[in-house]
């Protein structure tokens, strides 16, 4: 995987590309790990040799694994990232793969393995930090309490 991160405005926004043979779920995982993402707006475009797809079974509290066995486009894939209950960035993704016959899959992304390539942008939103005042020393600090 190749990124790169763009900073404009007070916004970054990182654009990987990834190869043949990576698996997305885990190379983009590794990426907002690496890059410290705590928050951010996910698409991309590309297309998978397989994948795996999920549709969330409320009675089982658990995804039911759909794999898609064959070449297919990703359509749209658009996610987001967010800090999970153990503070790790954790990517969230749903996907809709367009198949050979025209007909499409889609679900919660659970794998992707890419060929020959998936292009993503993720979007960071600017932190939004306030400030609180301290008669004490008669300043205004960042109170990330607050924030």
């Amino acid at each position: 995987m190749q990124s790169k991160a763009i900073e404009e405005n007070g916004r970054t926004t990182h654009v990987a590309v990834l190869a043949a043979g990576e698996e997305a779920v885990e190379q983009l995982g590794q990426l907002v790990r690496d890059a410290g993402v705590t928050a951010a707006q996910v698409t991309a475009v590309g297309a998978f040799e397989r994948a795996v797809v999920g549709w969330f079974d409320r009675e089982a509290k658990d995804y039911r694994r759909n794999p898609v066995d064959e070449q297919c486009e990703v359509l749209s894939l658009l996610g987001d990232v967010a800090l999970g209950p153990d503070g790790t960035p954790t990517l969230h993704a749903h996907v809709v793969l367009g198949l050979a016959d025209g007909t499409t899959r889609g679900g919660h992304l659970l794998e992707g393995h890419v060929f020959p390539t998936l292009e993503v942008v993720l979007d960071e939103p600017p932190a939004t930090l306030r400030k609180r005042s301290h008669p004490d020393l008669g300043l205004a600090l960042i109170d990330l309490g607050t924030g």
